[in-house]
């Protein structure tokens, strides 16, 4: 079974009565509730937990980390960054969603500042799958909508994706590539724009939909693990 580490921030539920009153036992709870129905072994940690709950064991034992920050990614330890983009070159998943673009494991995978534009107007988004054949978009209409939702435009200052599976329409006219997937190393990165903190984006059908196909996804498989360095030759030399 696939083990799925979902790490929250968990700032916003304690300060704000209003997404309090969305998610009373934090983002955290509400997505990992979504992949446990789909029938992941999932496990939770959060900020202001020892060594940020992302442990060495924890780590070893996660297959696909998702990621959720928004106001505290400062906070954040370099050493447990370091911790987690070492073992997402070495194989495990990682799921950066929504506010998470501007987190420091992010950040340090792409390489570039993972700026846009943003507007909280509570406006309507449309989702359009532009990659119909990829796993990521299995059991999905050719577009969705979230009905309210924090706007994110272009320019998104991220590397060119190795796939995209979703651009995002807003109400306002701007457009967004809000499912992105790129390969680091052994493991594999996805980029989910939906799931501002104010909405209950994380309890929506088509949304769970995508959590559970890009855990699929970002799992590692059982290919075999390279070798670097000087080498001998496999075949005889003259």
């Amino acid at each position: 079974m696939v083990t799925v580490t979902v790490w929250n921030e968990y700032r916003h539920e304690k300060e704000d009565d209003e997404v309090a009153e969305i998610y009373p036992d934090g983002i955290h709870a509400t997505i990992a509730e979504g992949l446990r129905e789909a029938g992941y072994d999932v496990q939770t940690a959060t900020l202001d937990e020892p060594e940020h709950g992302l442990t060495e064991s924890v780590l070893d034992d996660t297959d696909v980390l998702a990621w959720w920050g928004h106001k505290a990614h400062d906070e954040v330890d370099d050493d447990i960054v370091d911790r987690v983009v070492d073992r997402v070159r070495d194989g495990m998943g990682l799921l950066v969603l929504h506010s998470g673009h501007y987190s420091k494991p992010f950040k340090r995978l792409m390489g570039t500042t993972c700026s846009l534009k943003w507007r909280e107007s509570g406006e309507k988004e449309r989702v359009w799958v532009v990659e119909p054949g990829h796993p990521i978009a299995d059991g999905l209409p050719e577009s969705f909508e979230v009905p309210r939702a924090e706007m994110y435009g272009e320019r998104f200052d991220i590397p060119a994706p190795d796939e995209l599976v979703f651009t995002s329409w807003f109400e306002g006219g701007e457009v967004f590539r809000s499912g992105c997937c790129y390969t680091r190393g052994k493991g594999r990165v996805f980029y989910f724009r939906p799931g501002h903190e104010t909405y209950p984006i994380y309890e929506q059908a088509e949304v769970r939909t995508v959590l559970d196909n890009a855990v699929e996804w970002a799992a590692p498989g059982d290919g075999p693990d390279p070798y670097f360095g000087n080498a001998d030759p496999i075949e005889d030399l003259d």
